[in-house]
């Protein structure tokens, strides 16, 4: 039995069982990723899948119990490798980021190319979200931080959460929509009468977005949805429907057809949280790659919070709302010419 056999077991999981998509991940053939598999059942003894014909169908019960282990295992060996790593003051290495397309597109480019100016030897890497088990992602070390926003205090998984930054909703029409056309702010009734166009994510059960209009009992018109907020702003110019979307996916020199309705008073805010692996040894790198993207985050602070026993939750200065955060980068921007 290896790390490498174990690395890949968890990711086949991670990926739904897709070998293709497992094998992306890790950086392998699909066919040297089934002869890894079947090299470790046949020493286990037993199937961790089960399967129909070419394909896997399911974990089974005594997989379940291996994937634990797995995780585990590979965590903790990615702790001594970043134990080593550190105490060699090593500049060198990979940073996996799990996180959105909203964050990859909008908010992250800025800091990854000052990340990259400090560490030019470390690649980083982002992966897509869409999986429902990127926490076990996050535990099983395939990935070392993990980028989710919520409206709640905390992500609901495990790990440690560190709040970034919160922002709001905006409505997105065409400058000829009749909602631009009145004085008062928009409601939700008159939402409700348009067809809606937002993430992916609303169509989930108990989304913040639904959960606003349940609480005054209506029923929003969702007719598209997408990952993509650029795919949002695409449906919106052409008429499809009114777009829903994240402030920090606006772009004015670019969304000059489009116009803003402010949407604060109808949503909830959301809290932009970045997720590190609950008793993890990060490399130091990744450690400054949170300080540069959220300053209020000192490493020294996120490093004692790592280390530190108990459940309760740490306390962090009060994280910055976007439009703060980025009215502060224009402010060091302008004071750097």
């Amino acid at each position: 039995m290896t790390l490498t056999q174990l690395r890949c077991l968890v990711a086949i999981a991670e990926a739904g069982l897709n070998i293709t998509l497992a094998a992306e991940r890790v950086h392998a053939t699909q066919p040297g990723l089934s002869k890894l598999l079947r090299q470790l059942e046949d020493e286990l003894g037993f199937q961790l899948f089960q399967r129909k014909g070419r394909s896997l169908t399911a974990i089974t019960h005594a997989g379940e119990q291996v994937l634990e282990r797995a995780r585990t295992i590979l965590a903790e060996a990615a702790n001594i490798r970043s134990i080593a790593a550190n105490l060699r003051n090593e500049t060198q290495g990979t940073l996996r980021i799990a996180t959105t397309h909203t964050q990859a597109r909008f908010a992250l480019p800025g800091t990854i190319a000052a990340f990259s100016r400090l560490y030019p030897h470390v690649s980083v890497h982002l992966q897509p979200t869409s999986a429902p088990d990127v926490f076990l992602a996050l535990e099983g070390g395939l990935v070392d931080l993990v980028m989710v926003s919520t409206t709640a205090d905390m992500p609901p998984a495990g790990g440690i959460a560190l709040p970034a930054y919160r922002w709001n909703r905006v409505i997105l029409v065409p400058h000829e929509h009749p909602l631009v056309q009145q004085a008062q702010p928009v409601t939700l009734e008159q939402l409700a009468a348009y067809p809606l166009i937002s993430y992916d994510s609303t169509l989930k059960p108990g989304s913040s977005l639904t959960r606003a209009f349940d609480a005054v009992d209506l029923r929003p018109q969702i007719v598209m949805t997408a990952s993509d907020a650029d795919l949002i702003k695409t449906y919106v110019h052409q008429g499809l429907g009114v777009g829903v979307l994240a402030e920090m996916a606006l772009q004015p020199e670019r969304d000059a057809g489009l116009h803003t309705l402010g949407a604060d008073h109808l949503f909830a805010p959301c809290t932009t949280w970045m997720v590190l692996r609950r008793d993890s040894v990060p490399r130091d790198y990744t450690l400054d790659f949170i300080n540069l993207f959220a300053p209020h985050l000192e490493r020294r602070a996120v490093r004692q919070v790592l280390g530190a026993t108990g459940a309760s939750p740490p306390s962090w200065p009060a994280a910055p709302h976007w439009r703060e955060r980025q009215a502060q980068l224009e402010k060091s921007s302008a004071a750097g010419m």
